[in-house]
Formats: structure tokens, sequence, C-alpha cells
């Protein structure tokens, strides 16, 4: 039963659409130069980004004004927001446009993420592929849907010579395939695209850098969904909001501890500033 002040899944679904029809999609191969900016070397921003998260944020708080809100874009403000998320009583993660380089480039491989944290565990989670017309929804214990139906994901493939996996960071796809691991090639630069690849059984593994909590909070919750994780460079789970650099996350755990175990030192190193994450 949803408490009269509580947003249902599907409320949420049809916030984050709305506001991707009315903000995001009519920028969509429409930015002008002054629309576009950069936070650091790289790392684009556009007006879509930031008005799309004001609207989220806004509805959010509005409907839950106790929440936590940890935007990408207000913690480019103020970057001391994320760990606060770390055993939080409730918060919600946005990330308004995943992906704004594909966007900025006009690739149609972008979405919008808003995930539901409760005392630390990620317990709703919403990707939505606006050009795509894709919604992927996860509910704690209840798996995961891609437009209404549930994903069914194969087990992955015993040989860990078949594994599909992906990755930004250039020096994970420098390694050469071995008898351990394969090669892993590019991922989409989006995680709301690459997660569910991941889900569906388009992809066996990935790789990042740094695990921001908008980046992986709402895709992390559908891999558990379907029997997989996210493992840290020192093994540990995930946990939404925590801190440092390097992350496998797999179809299964076993997948992912593998995967981890191959990459040795290479899951931690940083990148130069020519390297994605």
């Amino acid at each position: 039963m949803v408490a009269p002040r509580e947003l249902s899944t599907a409320q949420v679904l049809e916030i984050i659409q709305q506001v991707a029809d009315e903000v995001i999609r009519p920028r969509f191969r429409a930015l002008t130069s002054d629309q576009i900016a950069e936070k650091g070397p790289g790392d684009l921003v556009t007006i879509a980004d930031r008005e799309s998260e004001l609207r989220l944020t806004e509805i959010l708080s509005h409907a839950y004004p106790d929440a936590l809100i940890i935007g990408e874009e207000a913690t480019a403000a103020n970057p001391g927001l994320p760990p606060h998320l770390v055993g939080a009583e409730h918060g919600f993660t946005i990330d308004p446009v995943d992906g704004t380089k594909n966007f900025v480039n006009g690739s149609i491989d972008y979405a919008v993420m808003v995930g539901e944290v409760r005392h630390g565990r990620t317990v709703r989670a919403w990707i939505w592929q606006p050009e795509h017309q894709v919604a992927y929804v996860a509910v704690r214990g209840e798996g995961v849907t891609r437009n209404g139906e549930q994903v069914v994901r194969a087990q992955p493939s015993p040989d860990p010579a078949q594994w599909r996996g992906r990755s930004a960071r250039v020096v994970i796809r420098e390694r050469e395939a071995d008898a351990a691991l394969p090669q892993i090639s590019i991922s989409a630069l989006c995680c709301g695209v690459d997660y569910p690849k991941l889900v569906t059984g388009e992809t066996d593994f990935l790789v990042y850098g740094r695990p921001r909590p908008w980046d992986h909070v709402p895709g992390l919750l559908m891999v558990e969904e379907v029997g997989g994780t996210g493992l840290l460079t020192d093994g540990s789970t995930y946990v939404p909001g925590v801190d440092g650099f390097g992350m496998v996350v797999g179809a299964t755990g076993s997948v992912a501890a593998s995967v981890r175990d191959a990459l040795g030192a290479r899951l931690g190193t940083r990148p130069t500033r020519t390297q994605p994450e």
C-alpha cells in the first residue's frame, strides 16, 4: 500500500518521461554552443542536464521532503554530497542526462536515471532511454522490467573466454586477451545503456573507474535483481555513496570476482586526463 505522500514506481517513471519530453528531447541535436559547458577537462554539461535535474529534484523533494537528493549537477557545485548517501535513511540519486557527450554529439545512446535508497540499500531504480523509447525499472525483490515485461537473464558461459566485457577505460581495453579473460570492448559511454545490456545478457561484465552514485545506483540494483553484483578494487561489494576507484560489475558474483582477479592492478589505475573512466 503506497502512503499518500509517496509516488508509485509507475508515477516516478511517468515523471521522468515527462521531464525528458519537455526539457531534454527538444534540445537533442538542437544545442547551441552557449548551451554547452565544461565542468572539467572533457566533462561536459548542457542546459538540458541542469534544467532536467532541477525539475526532477523539485518534484522528488515535494513528494519526499525529508529525503536526501543527490544529483550529478548538484554534486558538481557541492562535491561533499555523495558520502551522505552511505547509510542514509532515505535518498534519491539523479543522473539527468547520462551520456552527456553522446547527447552533445547527437548519439541516441543517452539516458535519464533515478535511484531510490533507504538505509543504505537501493530499493527502486529507473532508467529511461528517451530516443530508444525503452524503460528499465527495478524494485528490490521484484526483479527488472523492460517496458513492463519481466527481464530474465540467461546464465553466462562457464568458460571465461566466452565472456563479453565492456569498459570506457583505455587501460582496461589495452589488456591483451588470455586464458583468464577475453579482450574487453569499448562501452556505450553511458551507464544507462551499458547496464541494461548486462541485465538482458548482451554483456557479461562491465569495468568502471569512480563509482559515482548517480551513475551506478540504478543499474546496480537491476544487476543484483538478475543475480549479479558490483565489486570494488578491494573486493568489497559496492555500497551507495562509497568513494574509491575501480569497480567490476558482473552478471554473477563469480564473474565479477574472476574479472577483478584477472585485471589485478589495472583495475585501480587512475586515468590520465585524456583517458575516460
